[in-house]
């Protein structure tokens, strides 16, 4: 009962400060956890109206979205991309800064 406690406390935090979701999102991303990003989507999902509304927004079948999301889904991107969207995101490519070779 305590992982549904703390998803309910992660997606008010999400709700009321979308900023932390984007640096965290970003966070695991560039660590490339994705059971990490598949959790915090999930929790994510509840901040955004809840897995029947973000399936609808993103044109997705809740079932569809239930088994992305899930520990075992492994996400395309069109369906990653359809899912943040439909939270008002999106995924972006940045340069990430390298170490300068002659320092």
């Amino acid at each position: 009962m305590k992982d549904r406690e703390h998803d309910d406390a992660m997606a008010e935090m999400f709700r009321d400060d979308p900023a932390y979701a984007v640096l965290l999102l970003n966070s695991i991303l560039q660590d490339g956890d994705q059971s990490e990003l598949l959790v915090t989507l999930r929790q994510m999902t509840k901040a955004f109206g809840g897995l029947q509304t973000v399936a609808e927004t993103a044109h997705l079948s809740t079932t569809q979205l239930y088994r992305t999301l899930s520990p075992d889904g492994n996400p395309v991107l069109s369906s990653l991309s359809a899912i943040l969207k439909a939270m008002g995101l999106c995924l972006a490519v940045q340069s990430v800064p390298t170490p300068d070779a002659h320092a």
